[in-house]
């Protein structure tokens, strides 16, 4: 993937620039000269927090099931930022550490990973892969559903304050007891709600059950705020119906899938979910007026990626880098990235593409680092967001390659 060609097509798409010339270097420090629209609220000043408080899946999780013990990551996992597996499922960066970046902030930690002294100063991370908004059932992967995640926060939190009256000697650990107020409160989740249902319900089930998924949203959006916080970030879900797995599992008839080989009715329900979603968002406005509440479109930026994929500098919008079975989706359900199974009665190992820059699905499921960088590239620009960005603009990303 040619990193130039991406950022100098985000440039041009969203400042109307001019084309740039061919460069070789893949390093450099991209100034975002952003012109913000008047805002239609309370707006998140996003460069200005001291902490950050997660709650999601895999999108963001950062070693939490890893952490739990409940599944394991193997390499290649990790290569291309960290050399190692990092409890992400993605070769490198995922979308919240870019985003960490940009606030100038560390890495969340795991709040289960708990070996090498954690730090927790400027943030934790509940997010763990697998993880729905409705409750675990007994055939759920991750146990720690939203409301479980909340309640970690709970205790995180009465934990902390119950350390700091002790003395100082963690302040540098943990977070001061403004920053739960002044923090910002971090969401993404609702994925594996709606895709883990298509394996049991119809698209018409699926549909209907969305109200009752964000009743379990609201309720831990309230809890939150009732324990003071107050600055709230959303993610919207993406197009389900273009995970390489899903298209694998549910894409076989060529009528189900749309123009750019997505299956029709995952996106469909995850369009009706991010609709209620939004209208969530600003009832939630009226009635904590004091509250930020920003809504983040990422359906719409990981569709126009798929979709115009080679504008970006990819090659493969589909196909999985880390996988098993060749093209057109390299995808077989049996195997995970980095494993070695016997299929068949052949031993088979799921190895990585030579060049993950040019995919954008890592492992069937996630994206890789190069997607997740242009996706957070593009919420950076606040035109995703609901309110819009109304912050102190132009700011300086690193984009580090």
């Amino acid at each position: 993937m040619n990193y130039m060609l991406l950022v100098s097509n985000v440039l041009r798409e969203n400042h109307k620039l001019p084309a740039a010339s061919s460069m070789a270097s893949k390093t450099c420090i991209v100034i975002l000269a952003l012109l913000c629209p008047f805002p239609l609220g309370n707006s998140v000043d996003f460069f200005d927090f001291p902490a950050v408080f997660n709650f999601g899946d895999s999108n963001s999780d950062t070693g939490n099931l890893i952490a739990a013990g409940i599944e394991g990551l193997y390499s290649p996992n990790g290569q291309s930022y960290f050399q190692q597996p990092s409890g992400r499922y993605c070769d490198g960066r995922l979308v919240i550490d870019f985003l960490m970046d940009a606030m100038d902030l560390p890495f969340l930690n795991a709040y289960l990973d708990s070996i090498g002294t954690p730090n927790f100063r400027r943030g934790c991370n509940y997010a763990t892969a697998a993880s729905t908004i409705l409750p675990a059932t007994a055939t759920s992967l991750s146990p720690f559903s939203f409301g479980v995640q909340v309640s970690q926060f709970l205790r995180f939190k009465a934990r902390v304050l119950e350390l700091l009256a002790k003395g100082k000697k963690l302040n540098k650990y943990l977070p001061s007891e403004d920053y739960f107020a002044e923090g910002l409160y971090m969401f993404d989740i609702g994925q594996n709600d709606l895709a883990g249902a298509f394996y049991s319900k119809s698209l018409d089930q699926i549909l209907a059950l969305i109200p009752t998924i964000l009743v379990e949203f609201e309720n831990g959006f309230k809890t939150l705020y009732d324990q003071g916080g107050r600055n709230f970030w959303i993610h919207n879900t993406g197009p389900l119906g273009c995970i390489t797995q899903n298209v694998a599992k549910f894409g076989t008839d060529p009528s189900k899938l749309d123009e750019v080989g997505c299956v029709s009715g995952h996106n469909q329900a995850a369009k009706l979910f991010n609709m209620q979603l939004h209208a969530l968002c600003m009832k939630l406005r009226g009635q904590y007026t004091d509250a930020s509440i920003t809504y983040v479109d990422i359906f719409s930026i990981k569709s126009n990626l798929i979709a115009n994929y080679s504008r970006y500098g990819f090659e493969q919008p589909l196909m999985a880098c880390c996988g098993y079975g060749g093209a057109p989706l390299n995808y077989d359900s049996r195997i995970s990235c980095g494993q070695t199974k016997v299929l068949n009665g052949t031993t088979v190992t799921a190895k990585a593409c030579d060049d993950s820059t040019e995919y954008v699905n890592w492992d069937g499921i996630h994206y890789t680092e190069a997607a997740n960088q242009f996706v957070s590239s593009q919420i950076l620009t606040g035109r995703y967001s609901d309110p819009p960005f109304a912050d102190k603009m132009p700011f300086a990303m690193k984009l580090k390659f």
